[in-house]
């Protein structure tokens, strides 16, 4: 079997600027130890800790998570209020280590679904580390790439409609402006974890040239050395961009 080389933290050209990652299988993770969902969902927030620091120290300045979709607010009752409740202790807990690693947080997605004081809290820790440098963490709350494609179209309309907007001067820069992404790069390497191989309307408009790496872990037992394998498989990648 041929060896693949290891990604190199300091060749900023084998190294992915921004990685995406599905994070998938909390709740088969669960189920195989006979536990309730809430248990994959806790044992997951472990892995994403141990992902946000083997990213940092890999050299990967952005990291974009997908956190809860839009879709999630479908699931039982009970498990959306469990979920809810552990972003709350994640903030209340996790947070200050996080802040102290020089993690910046930001959020995509459609926030106004949230209760007030979650959404207050979410939107102060966005504030409190917005001049950290070290790694700049994205996380998709109720978030789906067909809804943040019409939430940009709908802005675009009103400026139309406002007659600030010639929409004969639409490019596909512009256009990007009005995503929930605008100002970060778009993403050169997307992950996604339980073996599942699907996009399952994530980043739909900006994983256009994204190089997809699918792995067999369940999200909860996902640490650095899988990270590490996905950095390798990239890492062997050539991308063209359409140009050859």
């Amino acid at each position: 079997m041929m060896m693949r080389a290891a990604a190199d933290p300091n060749d900023t050209g084998r190294v992915p600027r921004h990685v995406a990652i599905i994070m998938d299988g909390n709740g088969r993770w669960a189920s195989a130890r006979h536990l309730p969902k809430l248990a994959g969902h806790k044992a997951g927030g472990d892995a994403l800790k141990r992902t946000i620091q083997a990213s940092a120290q890999a050299g990967i300045e952005w990291l974009t998570i997908y956190a809860f979709s839009s879709e999630n607010w479908g699931r039982p009752e009970d498990e959306v209020g469990g979920l809810m409740g552990l972003m709350k202790l994640y903030l209340r807990g996790e947070f200050k280590e996080m802040k102290a690693q020089g993690v910046r947080l930001r959020i995509i997605g459609d926030l106004s679904r949230f209760a007030s004081d979650l959404r207050a809290e979410i939107e102060g820790a966005v504030a409190e580390t917005e001049h950290n440098t070290r790694l700049n963490l994205n996380v998709a709350l109720s978030y789906g790439g067909r809804d943040e494609i019409v939430r940009a179209v709908k802005r675009i309309a009103a400026t139309v409609k406002d007659g600030r907007f010639d929409p004969d001067t639409l490019t596909e820069d512009l256009f990007a402006t009005a995503l929930d992404t605008h100002g970060i790069p778009d993403p050169d390497l997307i992950i996604r974890t339980s073996g599942e191989v699907r996009l399952s309307n994530f980043l739909l408009w900006q994983s256009a040239y994204a190089e997809l790496v699918f792995q067999d872990v369940l999200w909860p037992d996902y640490g650095a050395e899988h990270l590490q394998d996905a950095l390798n498989t990239y890492a062997q990648r050539e991308r063209r961009y359409g140009r050859r």
